[in-house]
């Protein structure tokens, strides 16, 4: 795997006509963040809960400890999450099961915040098609899997080289329903090389999910800030997502 950096002489073309804009970064009280996952694969699942920081303060978010966290299922089950540490709260009993209406709630700092998020089911990453002459000379892969018809279905898939994550790609079927995907892995941040072991963690995921991860970034860095929030599935002004999804993992070596 090899990082692309852009030159510096495109940069210095960019800014050969400056302008001086004064931006006025307001303070803002902390919100609650909540990073809620629920799969079809074996639990434990983690929820983290931490509070944002103001623009100019450094990406240390501190963990909410002493929170209440219950997920439960339209069919009846609930679990009590467990603190194992500041911030991460981890499950006990829920199993995830594709086709059922997952909710959370979380009692923090005396407010309660709620969200639903419905599993869809699942569909299998058949394969990794490996193709040469991608992004800047390399290969890129296309993850390939069935469309079912009609159903609306998004997807986000997230890939690692190396065992290291390299980004997050969203698709949905609005120009290919029924068909097989064919849309490629394109990361022009990293160029994949021979002896590579690429893996892909495929995820279906609801249409609020992938709006949230559309709008805060198709490759999912999260070392890049949004212009706005992410459109959230909490109420009462939380921050971050719960997503159920399915989960279907592939991995090749490029030759």
């Amino acid at each position: 795997m090899k990082k692309i950096f852009f030159p510096l002489l495109a940069i210095a073309a960019l800014s050969s006509c400056q302008q001086v804009i004064d931006i006025e970064l307001n303070s803002k009280d902390a919100a609650i963040v909540i990073e809620a996952n629920i799969t079809d694969q074996p639990g434990p699942y983690t929820v983290l809960i931490s509070k944002s920081v103001n623009f100019s303060d450094p990406n240390i978010f501190p963990g909410v400890s002493g929170a209440f966290v219950v997920i439960s299922d339209d069919a009846g089950n609930a679990d009590t999450l467990t603190e194992t540490s500041g911030g991460v709260y981890v499950s006990n009993s829920i199993q995830g099961v594709a086709g059922r209406t997952y909710a959370i709630r979380v009692l923090a700092d005396g407010k309660t915040y709620t969200a639903q998020s419905s599993m869809p089911n699942a569909i299998t990453l058949d394969s990794l098609v490996i193709e040469q002459g991608g992004g800047f000379g390399g290969a890129y892969i296309i993850p390939q899997w069935q469309d079912p018809v009609g159903q609306g279905n998004h997807y986000r898939c997230i890939e690692y080289v190396n065992n290291e994550r390299v980004g997050a790609f969203l698709y949905d079927d609005a120009f290919s329903d029924g068909l097989v995907n064919g849309q490629p892995i394109l990361n022009f941040e990293t160029q994949l090389e021979s002896g590579d072991t690429v893996r892909v963690e495929f995820q279906c995921i609801d249409a609020a999910n992938y709006l949230y991860f559309f709008s805060m970034d198709q490759t999912a860095n999260n070392n890049t800030a949004a212009p706005a929030n992410p459109e959230t599935n909490f109420d009462n002004n939380a921050l971050g997502y719960f997503n159920a999804h399915t989960v279907s993992v592939r991995t090749v070596v490029i030759p």
